[in-house]
């Protein structure tokens, strides 16, 4: 079975953000957005999300399984929500220019610069992905700040890790990173009709720290 993963988007107005954008800060992404070439979407959002946003992206990577990878529109399998660009890969260069134009955007169902480029760019997925391939949203599935938008479109073949249910973001995080590294793909169900409330399950082992060599 063929599989894409959307991912939700992140706040680009917090103090990650702001040190990301600082003109004098002198890491690589800083410089990188700097730059004329920009840093790469997937980059910047896990810097400024962590825990969260680095498990879904490395989730996503290792279990994708896009019909044809040589599309330009399907790409990697992975596709990013943004503010205001709608559907994004994570590859997508970005510039202090598109960061600050993320930051001004309002992730609203009733925000009209926010929701047409998603509706569109899901459209436009959906025409090059078939009939055949599943569409997984690693995300908040209780918002309809984009649940109501994605769902119009893919209709039952949204789909989200029903282990979602009940989690906070970093345990979210937390657990996606443990079945990327352990190569154990999550179940997933249809968003629409599933129950999106739960009891917390218990608290993750910590993560085996790397050490340095």
């Amino acid at each position: 079975m063929h599989r894409i993963f959307l991912l939700s988007p992140t706040n680009c107005n917090g103090r990650r953000a702001q040190q990301a954008m600082s003109p004098n800060a002198s890491f690589a992404l800083a410089e990188a957005l700097r730059s004329l070439d920009g840093a790469p979407l997937g980059d910047f959002f896990t810097f400024i999300s962590g825990l969260y946003f680095r498990g879904k992206l490395t989730y996503a990577r290792r279990f994708a399984q896009p019909p044809d990878p040589s599309n330009p529109i399907v790409g990697g399998g992975v596709h990013v929500i943004t503010p205001n660009a709608g559907l994004r890969s994570p590859d997508t260069r970005v510039t202090h220019a598109a960061v600050r134009a993320f930051a001004r955007g309002d992730i609203d169902i009733d925000n009209r610069n926010y929701r047409r480029p998603l509706e569109a760019s899901a459209r436009t997925l959906l025409a090059e992905i078939g009939p055949e391939c599943e569409v997984v949203l690693l995300g908040s599935v209780a918002s309809p700040k984009y649940v109501d938008v994605l769902t119009a479109i893919f209709g039952e073949r949204l789909l989200f890790p029903i282990a979602f249910v009940g989690r906070g973001d970093m345990s979210r995080g937390g657990l996606m990173l443990r079945h990327a590294r352990d190569g154990e793909e999550l179940v997933y169900v249809p968003v629409a009709g599933a129950t999106l409330h739960g009891v917390r399950p218990p608290k993750l082992p910590p993560l085996p720290r790397i050490r340095a060599s």
